[in-house]
């Protein structure tokens, strides 16, 4: 009767932990999957049951060119940013899996920050920053498109060090030793034995820095100039004012593309182990 007991008490927590799960799992997923179903409504003004369906609303984006510039200036300042972030957050991972020192810790608090602090205090100091390295240099640096670029590097580099971590923790350091006594100096070593070992880890810190970076909302609206506004804002900027398929169009794109980027990183290191 006990073992009964204990069995049925058993699968009554496993069906409450299901439910419960698959209802965050609903709660996260609904609004996604609501604006792409409205992505392909046919009439102009969303209402429901919907009169029909129809894809115009994509090309319509093309017709609309502040999307097509936006998603132009994401692009760009991702693409830019990541390619810094790499340059910086690769030797920063290397040095923190490599080497003991004594500010070894305050280092990688520091590194890691950005993912934690909110994006909106993030804005805040990168743009009190800009303020006053533009008075002490005095030359144009609030609003311009390098100063935007900068504040996305922020944003990256941690994940960049994250990932490249996580890869490093997997590499035998006995192999780079044997590189090292066999005559193979430091950059030889890091070459030919290091880096085809952490590739995987530097795609992946590139892609997710890039999603990161094209995604970024909240730091960006204190860091955007007249004539350079990201996808995230303009699309923050048309709700605004009008509510149409249109503008779940834009989001199921960028959606489909983040996504994309996030199988071809998960392929490469699992999200499951740094995030």
């Amino acid at each position: 009767m006990a073992d009964v007991l204990a069995l049925v008490r058993r699968r009554a927590r496993r069906w409450a932990l299901n439910g419960a799960a698959t209802v965050a799992l609903a709660y996260i997923l609904l609004p996604l999957i609501f604006v792409v179903w409205l992505a392909f409504f046919r009439q102009e003004i969303p209402s429901f049951p919907p009169e029909g369906y129809s894809l115009r609303w994509f090309a319509a984006i093309l017709d609309q060119r502040k999307f097509v510039n936006g998603f132009s200036i994401s692009f760009q300042v991702a693409a830019l940013a990541m390619t810094v972030g790499l340059l910086f957050g690769v030797p920063a991972a290397l040095c923190l899996a490599r080497y003991n020192f004594k500010l070894r810790g305050p280092l990688a608090n520091l590194l890691l920050m950005p993912i934690i602090v909110p994006g909106v205090v993030l804005g805040t100091a990168m743009y009190v920053f800009h303020v006053e390295v533009e008075n002490g240099l005095d030359m144009d640096v609030i609003g311009t498109f390098y100063a935007l670029v900068a504040g996305h590097v922020v944003i990256v580099i941690p994940w960049v060090v994250r990932l490249v971590t996580a890869s490093l923790s997997g590499v035998d350091r006995a192999t780079e030793e044997a590189a090292q006594n066999l005559g193979a100096n430091p950059w030889v070593t890091f070459w030919r034995i290091t880096l085809p070992a952490i590739r995987p880890g530097i795609v992946a810190g590139a892609l997710f820095g890039f999603v990161t970076s094209f995604g970024n909302l909240e730091m960006s609206l204190f860091l955007v100039g007249p004539g350079r506004t990201t996808l995230p804002i303009v699309i923050l900027q048309y709700l605004e004012w009008k509510i149409d398929p249109t503008i779940a169009a834009v989001s199921v794109v960028q959606i489909l593309l983040i996504g994309i980027a996030m199988l071809i990183t998960d392929h490469y290191v699992k999200l499951a182990r740094v995030v």
